[in-house]
Parts: structure tokens; C-alpha cells; sequence
């Protein structure tokens, strides 16, 4: 079936409706507010990428991670990093059995549809590449022997920002791998009050709402790569992409004094990526400029490296962002 070609009749339409109001209906059964988050995490579930969550901590991120997993039937694992973790034990490893005389293979926690990596810059850097293959490849070796991961596959990584003893930065090679980053605020003082009110009458969790199967969550992923992007879209994207890189139709002479890297190309299929799963939560089969940058933030934050002035006078990357798009005629 050709990709992004836009035909999606009304009845796939009307299913993936259905599917995502299950999805959003448990999930804000047990998670307040962080309309944010839940619409991070199920684009990236959509579009088949891995989710970076930062904030302090008690904010929620578990809770939501697990509450994902619930709502779509599939297994969950989740990983405390700590600096001794290795990565045999996140990808998995062979057990001699003197009974029998031969190994066996045991697989690791990232065996499972949903992967919770709790505070994954505590861990090294070797076991850190140890997820590069699994979230790029969709697959793991042990013993020489490749073993691929269950469909669908997502990562939930989450980061503190204001812990930094045993902490060890993510390199760029992993941090392009995550389709988006999420920064997390805290929740409005309403908000505030119905966790407490709903945490005193004991009413989280998903009630009545059945969750969908993991063979839906194939169909939402098969159904938003089909959603039509128009070649002025692509073009657009790229212009964008270009400008981060000091190029682009219209250059921003004053970029690089903020930026020593721009995006690589990872950020362009990310922005369309992103674009065709926003589109298809909006019930639409092609994808709009505004899909493009509704969630322009969580796309390239993360792949942008600053220059030392920038970090020292204290430049935002979403400040960068926002000049890179108002550069670019939208079309």
C-alpha cells in the first residue's frame, strides 16, 4: 500500500476516532491535567517514535507511562537507571545451566511493547549506547544471536534537570533517536485540587473504558503513515530544517552566535512524522502547516546544540525555534 498518498475513507476515520477517545478517556482516568504530556505521548505512539520526558520529580511521568501501556493492552517494563546498571540487564543475557550443559537466553526488560527508562541519564554511557540499537533497530543481540522487539515498540525515557550528582549527559547520537522531548510543568492549582480530591475518594483508573489491542495501535500507525503530505509541505520542512543550519531561503545572520548545531535530517522526518500523526488526530488525511508546527518545541528542542554564549546569557532553544519559523514563509 502506498504510503502518504491520503486515502483514508471515512470508516478508518471514524475507527481511529473511536480508538484515540479509549486511549485519552483512560488515560485522563488516571492522570490530571498534562493535556501536554497525553497528547506527546500518543503522537509518538502514533508515529512509531520514543518519547523524552523532563521535569522534577512526582509530576506524573510513571503514572502516565504505565497508564499508556494499560490503555493499549500491551506489556510494560520499567527500568531504574543507576550508574552500575549494565547492559545485559536492560537488553538481556545467557544463563549456563550445568544440568543440561548448554546456555540458554534470558530477555531483558526492553522486551515489552512499553519501556519506562526511569531517570536514564543516571546511567553510563555504555549501557546508554546498549538502547541505541534497540530504539533505532527495533532489535537486540545477545550472545551473537539477534532478537527482535514486540510490535508496537515505544520508550519512555524520563530525565531530572536540577539532579546533577552520578548523573552523565545523553549524548546527541541518542538524543536524535527520541522523536521528542517533553518538558513538564507543574499543574495548575485546580488541578492540584482534583489530585488530592480524587486521590482521597479513591477514583483513579480507567473504569468502564475498555483499552484497545495492540493490533489497533498497528492500524492507527499504518492509517497516519498513509495521511498525504503535500510537496509544499516538504518543501517547507526542509526550509526549516536548513535555516537551523544557517541556510535556508532566508538565513539568520544572527543564528549562529547561538547555535553550533543545527538539526539533522532526523528533525525533518520527525516534523513530518509528527505532522501526519496530528493531522490524523484531528480527523484530517493530509497534513496542514499548522501540523507542522503545533509541536515544533518537542521536536527539535532537544536537537539543537547551543553555543557557550547562548547557554551562558541564558537562550532558550524554543526562543531559536520560534525565529527559525518566523523566517521561513509558511506555505
Amino acid at each position: 500500500m502506498a504510503l502518504a498518498n491520503g486515502q483514508i475513507n471515512d470508516a478508518d476515520l471514524a475507527r481511529t476516532a473511536a480508538l484515540l477517545g479509549r486511549v485519552r478517556a483512560i488515560f485522563h482516568g488516571s492522570v490530571v491535567g498534562q493535556t501536554d504530556l497525553a497528547r506527546a505521548l500518543v503522537t509518538a505512539l502514533i508515529a512509531r517514535g520514543h518519547v523524552l520526558l523532563e521535569s522534577v520529580p512526582g509530576l506524573a511521568k510513571t503514572t502516565a507511562a504505565l497508564t499508556l501501556a494499560d490503555s493499549i493492552s500491551g506489556t510494560f517494563s520499567r527500568i531504574q537507571c543507576t550508574p552500575d546498571l549494565m547492559p545485559n540487564d536492560i537488553v538481556g543475557t545467557q544463563i549456563y545451566s550445568y544440568e543440561t550443559g548448554s546456555f540458554s537466553t534470558q530477555l531483558g526488560p526492553v522486551h515489552a511493547n512499553m519501556v519506562l527508562l526511569d531517570e536514564i541519564n543516571r546511567s553510563s554511557a555504555k549501557t546508554q549506547s546498549a538502547m541505541l540499537e534497540a530504539m533505532q533497530e527495533r532489535q537486540t543481540s545477545i550472545g551473537g544471536t539477534i532478537y527482535k522487539l514486540p510490535d508496537p515498540f515505544m520508550v519512555m525515557a524520563t530525565q531530572n534537570p536540577i539532579e546533577e550528582e552520578g548523573t552523565y549527559v545523553l549524548p546527541e547520537a541518542q538524543m536524535d533517536r527520541f522523536l521528542l522531548k517533553e518538558v513538564l510543568t507543574y499543574p495548575e492549582p485546580d488541578e492540584e485540587v482534583e489530585i488530592l480530591t480524587r486521590s482521597a475518594q479513591g477514583s483513579f483508573g480507567r473504569g468502564e473504558v475498555e483499552p484497545i489491542s495492540t493490533g489497533d495501535v498497528l492500524f492507527l500507525q499504518a492509517t497516519a503513515r498513509r495521511v498525504y503530505v503535500d510537496e509544499s509541505i516538504k518543501r517547507y520542512i526542509v526550509a526549516l530544517i536548513n535555516t537551523t543550519r544557517g541556510r535556508g531561503p532566508r538565513p539568520l545572520p544572527e543564528l549562529e552566535r547561538h547555535l553550533r548545531v543545527g538539526s539533522s535530517p532526523r528533525g525533518g522526518l520527525a516534523l513530518m512524522q509528527v505532522g501526519q500523526a496530528l493531522a490524523l488526530q484531528a480527523g484530517r488525511n493530509y497534513v496542514t502547516p499548522e501540523d507542522i508546527t503545533a509541536m515544533r518545541y518537542q521536536v527539535l528542542r532537544h536537537r539543537l546544540v547551543r553555543t557557550y554564549d547562548a547557554l551562558a546569557g541564558g537562550v532558550r532553544p524554543e526562543s531559536l525555534i520560534d525565529a527559525v519559523f518566523e523566517a521561513v514563509p509558511t506555505p
